[in-house]
């Protein structure tokens, strides 16, 4: 079996070109697991295996990456990495200044990054100058994605006003209709609660408590009227809502058992996955008072340094992640959009194109955020205290004034 494994590779590598004629595997912690998150996964592990290289799959479970950067930290600590590893904002960044990554700036150049990535996402792609991830997708947050035959079935509009958006959920409740599907995680919560700020306190307020993290705005009145408004969407959760996992919240709208959840645009595979169409089985549109923002992560792949050169398959991966065909096909699968600004829509749905051409609006009118409980507003500690305060509310810890000072002071403390 080994000889045979051996002349295996040995053929594959012959189909190489000469740069990547030495590729073999490629080692990959991620935490795509759902079935839209597979499905996506599929058409990369597809386009290395065309070019004769193996996909060694290391699976983490568990939305925005939290238990893969724990494995991670143990693999690196053993001295073991992983070829490549999925990664979010902030987390990049500090695997950067501690030397680990490898500097990818060959590929960009030979492939024409600078002139196609954005800046926003730059910032995050780049370490002192230096390309250390490629990045597959943009994602964004402050989405609402409905079913559609309840909307109807309710003679309920598209909301497109904080309170066109209570009435909408009364109506539900009414009716004997889950109105809001969510899963009783820490950043499942936080990322409900971004999309509340923004609508609460508009763009301006945005930068200032959750990206500026300024004290006074942190624990200003608008911040717990913030507080107040995520109250009122705890109120139109079920009763069964904790622990559950981001997907199968989205698999109850899908199902008609909820009718709306409010996620970022990866929950959209689980509807494709699942054959549903957009406008005719569901509804995607901007969280009621985000409709010129979009607030963003970025799935990107960070190559680890190995030796200090970039091995043939880091540099096959980096490639296929950032080629416009893979960008299109990928995003068509997973939800979100191409991270390249000149891959056209053609082949995307009409929740796909309204989010490309949302990202190209946003950029260009200053109204693109991070996100900060994607990890793309401030660094880990910041993001671990949010959460903490966030979920504490939620779980009914404590009322909105007193969310309003524990957020001012766990933030001051993760400084």
């Amino acid at each position: 079996m080994k000889l045979i494994k051996q002349l295996k590779l040995s053929a594959a590598a012959l189909a190489l070109s000469a740069t990547a004629a030495a590729a073999a595997d490629v080692e990959v912690l991620h935490w795509w697991t759902s079935g839209g998150e597979a499905a996506a996964l599929n058409v990369l592990k597809n386009d290395l295996e065309g070019q004769g290289i193996g996909w060694m799959d290391m699976p983490v479970a568990g939305g925005g990456g939290e238990a893969a950067m724990t494995v991670l930290r143990a693999r690196v600590t053993s001295g073991n990495a992983p070829t490549a590893v999925q990664m979010l904002g902030f987390d990049i960044t500090d695997w950067a200044k501690e030397g680990a990554l490898a500097n990818l700036n060959d590929a960009a150049a030979a492939n024409g990054w600078d002139a196609v990535v954005p800046e926003a996402l730059q910032k995050f792609s780049k370490y002192e100058g230096n390309w250390v991830a490629a990045p597959v997708n943009v994602h964004s947050v402050n989405w609402v994605w409905a079913n559609k035959k309840v909307f109807d079935d309710n003679n309920i509009a598209v909301p497109t006003t904080w309170e066109e958006f209570e009435a909408a959920m009364a109506t539900l409740k009414a009716a004997g209709v889950t109105p809001i599907a969510q899963g009783g995680q820490p950043w499942q919560e936080a990322t409900l609660f971004d999309s509340v700020v923004m609508a609460t306190g508009g763009p301006d307020f945005y930068q200032k408590a959750l990206i500026d993290l300024d004290p006074e705005a942190l624990g200003s009145d608008t911040m717990k009227q913030a507080f107040d408004r995520l109250g009122e969407i705890r109120a139109n959760v079920d009763d069964n809502f904790s622990g559950r996992d981001w997907n199968l919240a989205t698999a109850m709208v899908i199902n008609g058992e909820a009718a709306m959840q409010i996620m970022g645009d990866w929950a959209k595979g689980e509807f494709v996955a699942a054959g549903k169409v957009p406008d005719e089985d569901f509804l995607c549109f901007r969280f009621p008072g985000t409709q010129d923002q979009v607030m963003f992560n970025a799935d990107q792949f960070a190559m680890f340094d190995q030796g200090g050169v970039v091995s043939p398959e880091q540099a096959a991966l980096a490639t296929a992640i950032m080629s416009p065909t893979f960008q299109s096909a990928f995003n068509v699968v997973k939800g979100s959009v191409p991270a390249r600004t000149d891959v056209p829509d053609t082949d995307f749905d009409a929740c796909g194109k309204k989010g490309i051409a949302d990202l190209a609006a946003s950029s260009s009118s200053g109204n693109l955020f991070g996100s900060l409980a994607q990890g793309y507003g401030a660094p880990a500690s910041i993001k671990n205290a949010y959460y903490d305060v966030v979920t504490a509310f939620f779980n009914g810890s404590f009322d909105s004034q007193t969310a309003t000072e524990e957020l001012v002071t766990a933030i001051e403390i993760a400084q």
